[in-house]
This record gives structure tokens, C-alpha cells and sequence, in this order.
């Protein structure tokens, strides 16, 4: 009877600890579900403050930010147009200059002027009729400059019916000064070659790097023969420098770079350099004399 009694007061005393237990458990439980939301949110933001001042705080072991550099006005100027000459066929003389010149050659060119009041392309030309039948010319001579109001040559082109020639049946010297004065002003020496075929009444037609030269009898008439001088820059090699070389490419600089570091030249002003395919050259009189 003690050894059962004692036994019984070991369970009692066990299953008194375990209710305690669940209630201290329980009590707790409830304690923290019936705890106010804001200090939880109160952490979070000044748990995010302290973040944001640590980012924005200055890491000393950072380096320190590259100082401002000037750029090379060699780098970025719009390319040249002595350059472009190089590379790119171009007029290098002005339609007007190109008529003074037959002008001066004893050719009665008119004047640089629009071929209408509705068009807008210019032009001077020279005609002379030496003979006629009752119809048409028998022996005449036309030539005409075509081009645009800043004096851009869009293309030349001459007709020569019943030429004058000598006893080798050679083109007579006053109109093959006609083809020398165009051909030579061009500035385009690699078709000054052409004269010889042209002198002799010979066809020749020529189209290089851009530009085209034809010299022809026409057909169905063994008298009469046109001339035509002009650019056809629509090969891929032609397109693409004229696209390298256009203004249209390159942004406006600065009124006045920035100055360089130490032991570098000193700023000077940007003056930029039109290049409209070389009209600033094609309208300087010296350069129709001189091709450079």
C-alpha cells in the first residue's frame, strides 16, 4: 500500500508540471497575437532608413570620380574638302566659271541664268547655225551647261552637226576648243584621253569612277554627233564616300572647345567647313584654272 501510494503521488505530481507547462505555452501564445502591428512596422522603416544612410554615405575606399576631359578637335572635325577630292569625283569648277571660260575662248556663251520663270534649274548655252535647208540645220553647233542656282553643274552637253574638218578629216581646231576648255576644266585628267578620239570624230564613250563621258554619232545620221559630260555617282563605293564626306553626317561643334590638360594646345574656336560635294572650291575662280 505505501509503494502504490507513493506511485500515485509521482503521477500526480508529473501531469501537474505538464499542465503548467501547456498553460505558460498557451498564455504566451495568446500574448503575442494580441500584440500591436506598429512596432513591427516601425522596425521595418527604421530598418530601411538605416540602409538608405549607409548607401548614402561615402565609401572612402571608393575612387574618386574621373575629371572632365577635352576632346581632340582632330577627332571629331568634319573631314576636309581637299580630302574629299581625293576620293570622291566631284565638280571642281562652277558653272558660271565653266562659261566664262568658253567666254573667253571666243564661244558666245549667255550668261549664268534659270532656264525659265517655272524652272528652277540654271544654265547658259551657246548655238550658231552656219547652214540650213528649208527644214533643219545642215552644219551648226550647240553647247549648253545645265545646273542649279549655287552654280552646281548637274551635267554638259554639246551637238555638233556637219562639223568643219581638215584633209585628215580631223574636227577643225575652233571647235575641238570647245571640248578642251570642258574637259581640261573638269579637272578629271584621266578623261583627257577622250580628246584624241573626240578630234578624229571617233566614238568614245567613258564611264569611271563616278562620272561619264560620251562622244557619239548619232544614230541613222552619219553628220551629227552629241557630247555629253556629267557625274553618275550611284556606285556602292561612290554612295558611300559621298555619304562619308556630306555634312548632313557630321554635328555642329562647339562656338569654342573646351581647354585641354596641362601641356596641350590652347582652345581655339571651331570654324566648320561646308562640304555641299565641294561647292565652296567649285566656286572659287582660281580653282577652274588650277586643278590642284
Amino acid at each position: 500500500m505505501p509503494s502504490n501510494h507513493r506511485s500515485l503521488l509521482w503521477w500526480g505530481l508529473l501531469i501537474s508540471i505538464l499542465l503548467l507547462a501547456a498553460l505558460v505555452v498557451f498564455f504566451r501564445a495568446a500574448h503575442h497575437l494580441e500584440e500591436p502591428v506598429e512596432p513591427f512596422e516601425y522596425r521595418a522603416i527604421n530598418k530601411a532608413a538605416r540602409s538608405s544612410r549607409t548607401a548614402a554615405r561615402p565609401d572612402p575606399a571608393a575612387p574618386s570620380p574621373l575629371p572632365p576631359t577635352s576632346i581632340s578637335l582632330q577627332l571629331i572635325e568634319v573631314p576636309k574638302l581637299e580630302l574629299a577630292s581625293q576620293f570622291l569625283r566631284i565638280w571642281r569648277v562652277s558653272g558660271p566659271n565653266i562659261c566664262g571660260a568658253l567666254r573667253e575662248a571666243g564661244i558666245e556663251m549667255s550668261e549664268w541664268k534659270a532656264a525659265s520663270m517655272r524652272n528652277r534649274s540654271y544654265e547658259c548655252y551657246f548655238q550658231r547655225i552656219y547652214e540650213r535647208d528649208e527644214v533643219r540645220p545642215v552644219s551648226s553647233t550647240f553647247v549648253k551647261v545645265r545646273g542649279d542656282e549655287m552654280g552646281d553643274i548637274l551635267e554638259i552637253r554639246a551637238k555638233i552637226i556637219g562639223p568643219t574638218t581638215d584633209a585628215q578629216g580631223r574636227l577643225a581646231p575652233a571647235v575641238l576648243r570647245i571640248f578642251e576648255i570642258i574637259v581640261k576644266r573638269a579637272c578629271w585628267r584621266d578623261f583627257e584621253d577622250t580628246l584624241a578620239s573626240i578630234q578624229n570624230l571617233r566614238n568614245v564613250e567613258y564611264e569611271r569612277f563616278g562620272s561619264y563621258l560620251s562622244f557619239t554619232r548619232e544614230a541613222g545620221s552619219a553628220n551629227i554627233f552629241n557630247f555629253v559630260l556629267g557625274l553618275k555617282a550611284t556606285s556602292n563605293s561612290q554612295v558611300k564616300t559621298k555619304s562619308y564626306f556630306s555634312t548632313e553626317r557630321w554635328l555642329q561643334m562647339p562656338a569654342v572647345l573646351p581647354r585641354a590638360s596641362s601641356g596641350s594646345a590652347r582652345a581655339r574656336p571651331y570654324q566648320p567647313i561646308a562640304l555641299n560635294d565641294g561647292t565652296s572650291t567649285r566656286h572659287d575662280p582660281g580653282s577652274s584654272r588650277n586643278c590642284g
